[in-house]
């Protein structure tokens, strides 16, 4: 999986940040991100606290990379999806980071609050393995082959 940043930027890696908290969910999205290529960098944090922390590189998470692609469940504990997204798209260094906001909720109000704070995508998850890998597959296309993606810092 490569990212085409432009003519003048070699094409590398694409890294992931999953938050997710539910470990089988961690297991079913991170089996698919391997076997659909984008799993070489992928990062994986349980709540939300900890999601701020690695985005701002703060405690334990002092040489967390920059990730290309945020994956962010919305039910969380300590801090939900909906206060990681705010944090994300409020700081002008952190806001170019596509999130895309993968998650069981199907409620309308989630659905318009998500895209009212700016989340890229909106994604119900799928019940099973096939649908996470069909899913995975086209978030695999978009962002790694059709998309431009900014320029790491």
């Amino acid at each position: 999986m490569n990212i085409n940043y432009g003519m003048d930027n070699p094409p590398s890696p694409l890294t992931v940040l999953l938050v997710e908290d539910d470990p089988g969910d961690v297991l079913l999205i991170t089996e698919a991100l391997r076997e659909h290529g984008l799993g070489s960098d992928v990062h994986t944090v349980s709540d939300g606290a900890e999601a701020v922390s690695f985005l701002y590189r703060a405690g334990e998470h002092a040489d967390a990379p920059r990730p290309d692609l945020v994956l962010l469940d919305l039910n969380l504990p300590r801090m939900n999806g909906h206060e990681v997204l705010t944090h994300i798209k409020s700081d002008p260094d952190l806001r170019s980071i596509p999130v895309i906001v993968l998650t069981t909720s199907s409620a309308p109000d989630d659905l318009t609050q998500t895209y009212q704070a700016h989340a890229n995508a909106y994604i119900t998850k799928p019940l099973d393995s096939t649908g996470f890998a069909k899913v995975v597959n086209r978030v695999e296309d978009f962002f790694g082959d059709v998309a431009k993606l900014p320029r790491r810092r």
